[in-house]
Order: C-alpha cells, then sequence, then structure tokens
C-alpha cells in the first residue's frame, strides 16, 4: 500500500459535546442544530470530524483499488497526476483535524458547563490504553487481511497522544501552550538527526521522529508509520484552545462572532506564515520547492508536503484550513434561524458521520477489505500483484457510493449509542 500503508489518516472517536464529549462520557445526541448558542458550536465540530472522515475514505478506497499507481512522501511529482495528488493532499487534513479535536475534546470533558473542573487524566489513560490496543488487534488486520506486519498508525499514535497529554495535563495553560508550539514549530530542526538500527536510540527516534522498521526479520515485523512527536505537540495545541469553545453556565464563554474572529485570526495567522516560510524556502519543510513548466506544476510543488513525519508546512495549512472550516461550518450550515436547507442538510449529514467516527472507521476498513477480496477474486490481478481500476475517476466513483451505503448504518449506530447504557458502546 501506499507509504506502507500508513496514510490510515483517522483519529480517535471523541465527540465534542461540552458537558459529555464522546469517549469520555456518555453523550447527548449531535444531529442537525435547530438552535443557536453552543450547540451550533459543538455541532460545527462534528461536521469538521464528518468532513474529513469522508475525505479519509476517499483516501482509503484509493489505497485500496488504485494501490498500482503508489504515492510516496512527499509526493514524487513527476509521476503524479493532479486528481491523485489533489485527492492525496486532501487527505493530509485528516489526522492534524482528529488531533487537534481530540485535545479540544480533553478540555471540554475537564471544563464541564455546569458543575466544577474535573480531570481528565484517568479517562485519557484508559482511551490512550484502548486505542493502542485496537490498532494492534484490530485495525491492523484490516488492511491486509493477514497479521505478517504490524503497522503502529495512526490511531496508536492518537492513543499515545493521549498518554502524553495525560501526563502533562497539569501543566498551567501557557506553559503547555508553548510546549505545544515549541514541539511544532521545532520538530523540524531535528531532522538531520538520525539513527541506525543497531545504535542505542534507535527504537525511541523511530517511535518519536523517524519511521521505520522496530523490528524489520522474523514472523511479525513491526513498522512505526507515524512518528509521534509532532502530534504530540499538535494534541497540547488542541488542549490549549479548548476555552474558544466552551460554554459555562454563568455566561463566561465566547459569543459566537468572537468565536468566529478567533478562528479567522488563527487561520489566516497559519496560512500566511506557511505563505513566508514556504515561498521563500526558509524552514518547515524538508523539500524546497521549484518552479514547474506552468502554474499547476508550481503549485504542486510549492503544496507537496511531508506527513511523515508531519512538517512545520504540513500542519500550518492543514490545521489553517480547519480553522476556517469550522467558522463556515457555524456560520453557513448549522441549522438556524438563520441557516437551513440544502446547507443544513449538508451540515447535518456531515454530523452524522462525526458523531461516530471510530464506528465509520472500522466498519469503512473492513468493508473495503471485503469489496477489495472479491473483485480481486472475481476479476484476478491486472495491475502486477493488485487488483486496480484505470484512473481516479472510478475511486471517486466508489467513494460517493459507500458514503451513501454507510450513511444509514453509520446514522443507526449514532443513534443506538445515544440511547445505550452500556459502557463500552462509548468507546465507538
Amino acid at each position: 500500500m501506499s507509504s506502507n500503508i500508513s496514510s490510515s489518516n483517522i483519529c480517535s472517536n471523541i465527540n465534542t459535546s461540552p458537558e459529555l464529549p464522546s469517549g469520555f462520557a456518555e453523550q447527548e445526541s449531535t444531529p442537525a442544530i435547530v438552535r443557536t448558542g453552543i450547540k451550533s458550536r459543538i455541532n460545527s465540530i462534528d461536521m469538521m470530524r464528518g468532513l474529513v472522515m469522508l475525505i479519509m475514505l476517499l483516501d482509503h478506497v484509493r489505497e485500496r483499488f488504485f494501490l498500482h499507481m503508489q504515492v510516496s512522501d512527499p509526493m514524487d511529482l513527476s509521476s503524479t497526476s493532479w486528481g491523485l495528488f489533489l485527492s492525496r493532499f486532501a487527505a493530509h487534513f485528516c489526522a492534524p483535524v482528529f488531533v487537534f479535536l481530540t485535545g479540544i475534546s480533553a478540555w471540554l470533558y475537564a471544563n464541564r458547563s455546569h458543575g466544577q473542573p474535573r480531570s481528565a487524566r484517568a479517562f485519557l489513560i484508559k482511551r490512550g490504553l484502548f486505542l493502542i490496543a485496537l490498532e494492534i488487534l484490530v485495525i491492523n488486520i484490516s488492511w491486509m487481511g493477514n497479521y505478517h506486519t504490524l503497522w503502529l498508525q495512526v490511531i496508536w499514535v492518537i492513543g499515545l497522544s493521549m498518554l502524553t497529554l495525560a501526563a502533562l495535563i497539569n501543566l498551567p495553560r501557557p506553559w503547555m501552550a508553548f510546549l505545544g508550539l515549541a514541539i511544532v514549530f521545532g520538530h523540524n530542526l531535528l531532522t538531520p538527526i538520525g539513527f541506525q538500527p543497531n545504535e542505542w536510540a534507535y527504537s525511541l527516534w523511530t517511535i518519536l521522529h523517524d519511521r521505520g522498521y522496530l523490528i524489520s526479520e522474523g514472523a511479525l515485523k513491526i513498522k512505526v508509520s507515524y512518528p509521534a512527536l509532532p502530534w504530540m505537540g499538535v494534541i497540547l495545541l488542541g488542549y490549549v484552545a479548548g476555552p474558544i469553545f466552551i460554554q459555562k453556565s454563568n455566561g463566561n464563554s465566547l459569543e459566537a462572532s468572537q468565536r468566529q474572529q478567533i478562528l479567522l485570526k488563527l487561520g489566516i495567522s497559519c496560512w500566511v506564515l506557511f505563505a513566508l516560510l514556504r515561498g521563500f524556502n526558509i524552514y518547515g519543510e524538508t523539500l524546497p520547492w521549484q518552479s514547474g513548466a506552468h502554474l499547476g506544476e508550481t503549485l504542486m510543488s510549492v503544496l507537496n508536503l511531508t506527513k511523515y513525519p508531519p512538517s512545520l508546512s504540513f500542519l500550518l495549512v492543514t490545521l489553517g484550513g480547519m480553522f476556517f472550516c469550522l467558522v463556515a461550518f457555524e456560520r453557513y450550515f448549522a441549522l438556524s434561524g438563520k441557516v437551513e436547507g440544502r446547507l443544513a442538510r449538508v451540515g447535518h449529514g456531515l454530523s452524522v458521520f462525526g458523531s461516530v467516527p471510530m464506528f465509520f472507521y472500522i466498519l469503512h476498513l473492513y468493508v473495503l477489505l471485503l469489496l477489495y477480496t472479491l473483485a480481486k477474486f472475481i476479476f484476478g490481478a491486472n495491475n502486477g500483484e493488485y487488483f486496480g481500476v484505470s484512473n481516479m475517476g472510478w475511486v471517486w466513483f466508489i467513494a460517493g457510493v459507500l458514503v451513501i451505503a454507510l450513511y444509514y448504518p453509520v446514522k443507526r449506530f449514532s443513534e443506538y449509542k445515544k440511547h445505550s447504557t452500556q459502557a463500552w458502546i462509548k468507546y465507538l
């Protein structure tokens, strides 16, 4: 699979209700928004999460049915079409959004709208360990249908990041902000550092910064596909950003216009800083961009960013886009007195997928495994050892069909989860 299956871009299934975030406690249902205020804010987060879930689905369809056209990291533009580039670039937004929203969710859990603040440490530890176990026991086999290599991917790194947040959760917010920014902005300075497999720091450095095999020989190989250090910085910054979305019963909270202004300023700041650092090839990306034969090629080079580990430029683009989308969802897609009709229905559909992301994540991976197995059995391998479609148009078509097919199972499970009293259901 492209990048050795490492582009599995999905995160924790944390819902973001201010009182009862999903995964932290039983949540309130998040259907289409019917009133303004905190509900529209939180539902905008569900919409954001739902959008990246669907982008992730597209990328995973690509990895199943277009794997014969593998992409590197960064991409090799000489062999990457515009359609493939745009689909892969869109998928870059998935992991940063989910990691950042996980941090926000932890803050919302710790700072309820009613009652005294509480610590999220115990749950972060339990949830982090649960996600690591889920990656090893459930997610990994869904990719290849066998267990010859253990790929430590995004679910694993989310779990590890949650454990890191649990360890640092009592830090004052300014210190946590400083640490998160230092990691996100400074980790590119560590790029020249590397270790060979026989050196003492190789395993730790592979986990933190340089993807590679922890065990490269034997019956079961183990490969770290998502180095963890930058994602630890992202989850810390998400936790620091939590107060933007909090609603207190005593009125000590931001108005919608204030919150949107903050989010817009954050988005603009991210993209302006990206334009300066990337535009002049100053810092933040290991591969300098180059002028192409035409504007399209030049833009592809500028946006050809490193994901493993995520460079500063990668995070500035994706998190900046997330801030803009959160504003757009709240203004134009949340059902209220001002927003209704088609946009509200789109927002509701996205929030359905965003309300139970872990369920959707596991479901779609096994559906894709089944579909690919059947297609290869019926049609055989038509691209080397793989079965694959002829162009990206088919990838988009298959993804669209799956969005429609999986919507109602996801919606039914979301409704079931809302009413269920079983504790384990809240983890999905």
